[in-house]
Parts: structure tokens; C-alpha cells; sequence
């Protein structure tokens, strides 16, 4: 069978497509790929072992302090990466690995802080690397740049040692201080597996449900300073399909519990929903304070990692709180 055509000679599946990109802002068939791509490591590493999901997380977060790297020196401030990519790396280890993981998590995180701190207020080069990722995020960013008539300077400003020493604290604060909270949630009460799912889908599932809510019913803006495709729509369906992924994991996970903790898949749903929009509206205002479209480039259809675990690290510590207090 022939595909229809249309009237400027396209195809009509290819015009539905790019309906769907122009309503969600991104290029969804590269966003689908991906997406089914980063389920089907997750769960692998999760079937696997613990361990091996505790070394992804590891992994994921030392690819958002280099996109944080990236980002911040397109306008000239400097983070020490190396410093932050070990202590990120010892701060989730030792949580899992330690006996007593809250205080090995509070102990390493002081630490950190010290390392960070001193290590911030000197100047570490990296060779061409840094240089030639800063060239293309901003030529990503303005493809102005580089041209010989050019008026975006390619050369980003210097700032203070104060201005770096924040962004660093920001850094180490933002990336491995709340991805511990996911490394705890696999401590304690027995159901490791079920609270890696939770930490990392629901968010997700948040993130599905208001992209297309907000795609296809979204006529009320949330905030359209910051972020003009949030809609108040789209924060209704981040709720109602995280509240329903909720209900799911709390079905297969603890079937006895209904009549004690019924209300707790609400509250999740609500809870990632309201935190894990708070969280993309201030990543969608870093961006344009630093004057990006995305943290980075290495999830097609998804921008960075950054910009796919925003959500996630900012709903973990009140999830894992959650589910510490109610026992699950």
C-alpha cells in the first residue's frame, strides 16, 4: 500500500511526525530510541546486580559533571572536574559499600566539600579537550560562531575565584550529594530493586506524562519566563502517570500492604510530579542563564545526561525518605 500525500508532495506519516516533534520539542522517534536504549541498560544492570546498578549511577554521574564542565566554561567559570569526578566516585561507593551508609555518606560528603573547595581556587588545565568542547557547545548554541563575521565572542569572560568556588559547591552539591540519596534507598528495608525503580522511573514516568500532556492539551503556561513549554496540563499529567507507576511497582512489590499504605503511591505521584517540574524549570533556568539549549549532546532525541537526570536527583532524597519512614 502507497502512502497518501499530501499537497506540498510529502508523505502524510512523515507530516504526523513532524507534528509530534513541533508539539514536543524535540525529535521523538531519536527520543523513543533512546529512551528504550536507557530502560534496557537499567534494568540489565538492575537483573545483574546491585553492584553492577550502583557502578552505572557512578558512571552517569561522571558524565554529568563533565557537561557541567562544558556548560559552565562556555561563560568562563571553572570547576575542578578530575577533584569533583573522584569524590563523586568515592561518596556513592562508600554509602553502598560502608557499614554504616548514612554516615560514610555525611562524613565523605565534608570531605568533599574540603577537596572541592581548595581545588576550585586553582586553575587546571586540561589540554585541547575542555577548549574544543566549549567551541562546540557554543557553536551548538549560536551557529554564529566561528563565522568570520561573527558577533558572539568565542573567547568566554574570566570571573572571580568566588564565582568558581560557588559553581563548584553548586556542582558537588547538585550531581553526587543527591544521587547518594538513590545509592541509600538501596540500604535499607530489603527491596533494593524495587526502590532503584522507583528513584529512576518515576521520574521518568513523570517526564513522559507531562511531554505529552502537555503536547497535546497544554494551554495554560506554568512559567513561560523560564520554560515556555510547561504547562499546567503537562504538570497534571507528570502527576496522574507517576501516580499510576506508582501504584504498579506498589502492587508487584508489596501486595500485603494495601490497607496500611495505600495513600503512598498518591503521595509519590504528587511528590515526583510537583519536584520533578521544580527540577526541570531550574535546569531549563541554568541553561538560559549560561545561555544553552542543552547540558549536552550524548543522548540523541534528549539533549545531555544532565538534561534526563535533573528530575530524578531532585526527586531521590524526598523519595528516599519516603520510603525510609513508611518502612517499604
Amino acid at each position: 500500500m502507497v502512502d497518501s500525500v499530501g499537497e506540498d508532495g510529502r508523505q502524510e506519516p512523515q507530516k504526523v511526525v513532524d507534528q509530534i516533534n513541533k508539539r514536543a520539542g524535540r525529535n521523538m522517534p531519536q527520543a523513543v530510541g533512546t529512551a528504550v536504549l536507557l530502560i534496557g541498560i537499567i534494568l540489565a544492570c538492575l537483573l545483574t546486580s546491585i553492584q553492577v546498578f550502583v557502578i552505572l549511577i557512578v558512571v552517569f554521574m561522571v558524565l554529568a559533571l563533565w557537561e557541567l564542565r562544558v556548560d559552565f566554561a562556555t561563560v568562563g567559570l571553572h570547576i575542578p572536574v578530575i577533584t569533583l569526578w573522584l569524590c563523586s566516585a568515592g561518596m556513592l561507593l562508600s554509602s553502598y559499600y560502608a557499614p554504616r551508609h548514612a554516615e560514610a555518606m555525611a562524613m565523605s560528603s565534608i570531605i568533599a566539600l574540603f577537596a572541592v573547595v581548595v581545588m576550585s581556587t586553582m586553575r587546571v588545565t586540561y589540554g585541547n579537550h575542555i577548549s574544543l568542547a566549549v567551541a562546540g557547545k557554543l557553536a551548538s548554541s549560536d551557529p554564529r560562531v566561528g563565522t568570520p563575521d561573527s558577533a558572539v565572542p568565542i573567547d568566554p569572560p574570566h570571573h572571580s575565584r568566588m564565582s568558581n568556588l560557588a559553581v563548584s559547591v553548586f556542582s558537588l552539591m547538585y550531581v553526587p550529594v543527591l544521587a547518594g540519596s538513590i545509592i541509600l534507598s538501596l540500604t535499607f528495608h530489603g527491596h533494593p530493586v524495587a526502590h532503584a525503580i522507583m528513584l529512576v522511573f518515576l521520574p521518568a514516568l513523570s517526564d513522559t506524562g507531562g511531554l505529552f500532556a502537555g503536547a497535546w492539551f497544554g494551554k495554560h503556561k506554568l512559567s513561560p519566563r523560564i520554560s515556555p513549554k510547561k504547562s499546567v496540563e503537562g504538570l497534571i499529567g507528570s502527576i496522574a502517570l507517576a501516580m499510576l507507576g506508582a501504584f504498579v511497582i506498589f502492587a508487584v512489590t508489596y501486595p500485603g500492604q494495601w490497607s496500611k499504605l495505600w495513600w503512598a503511591p498518591i503521595v509519590m505521584g504528587v511528590m515526583v510530579g510537583i519536584v520533578g517540574t521544580f527540577g526541570d524549570l531550574c535546569a531549563s533556568m541554568l541553561k538560559r542563564d549560561i545561555g544553552i539549549k542543552d547540558m549536552g549532546h550524548l543522548l540523541k532525541g534528549h539533549g545531555g545526561v544532565m538534561d534526563r537526570v535533573d528530575s530524578i536527583l531532585l526527586s531521590a532524597p524526598f523519595l528516599t525518605v519516603l520510603l525510609w519512614m513508611t518502612g517499604m
